[in-house]
C-alpha cells in the first residue's frame, strides 16, 4: 500500500526548473521530518533534501543553493523546487521519512531527466 505519492518530475533542461510535490496521510506527515531521495541507476538513493516539523531543512551539498524545500502542512505535502539543474540530478525522486526511511512508505517515484 502506498503510504507516499510524488509528482512532479519531467524533461528538463539543463539550467531548467521543475518542481516535485509529495503527498501523505496526516498520521505519516504531521510532525515527521521527511525527505526527498534521489536514485540513480546501478547506485543506492541518497537523500538528498529533509525537513523537519518546524520547517527546518536540510540540503545535501550537491543541491544547495538550487534546491529549495518547503511544506505545507494544510496540504500535507512538501514541496522540492530544483533550479539550474545539472544532468547529475537526473534519477528517480522518492520521499519518506529521514534520515531513516520506512521500507513501507516507497512509492513510485518521479523520475527527473535533465538533459540537453
Amino acid at each position: 500500500q502506498v503510504q507516499l505519492v510524488e509528482s512532479g518530475g519531467g524533461l528538463a533542461p539543463i539550467g531548467g526548473s521543475l518542481t516535485l510535490s509529495c503527498s501523505t496521510s496526516t498520521n505519516i506527515f504531521k510532525g515527521s521530518t521527511l525527505g526527498w531521495y534521489r536514485q540513480i541507476p546501478g547506485r543506492a538513493r541518497e537523500l538528498v533534501a529533509r525537513i523537519t516539523g518546524s520547517n527546518s531543512a536540510t540540503m545535501a551539498d550537491s543541491v544547495k543553493g538550487r534546491f529549495t524545500l518547503s511544506r505545507d502542512n494544510t496540504k500535507n505535502t512538501i514541496y522540492l523546487q530544483m533550479k539550474d539543474l545539472k544532468p547529475e540530478d537526473s534519477g528517480v525522486y522518492f520521499c519518506n521519512i529521514a534520515p531513516l526511511p520506512n521500507p513501507l512508505y516507497w512509492g513510485q517515484g518521479t523520475q527527473v531527466t535533465v538533459s540537453s
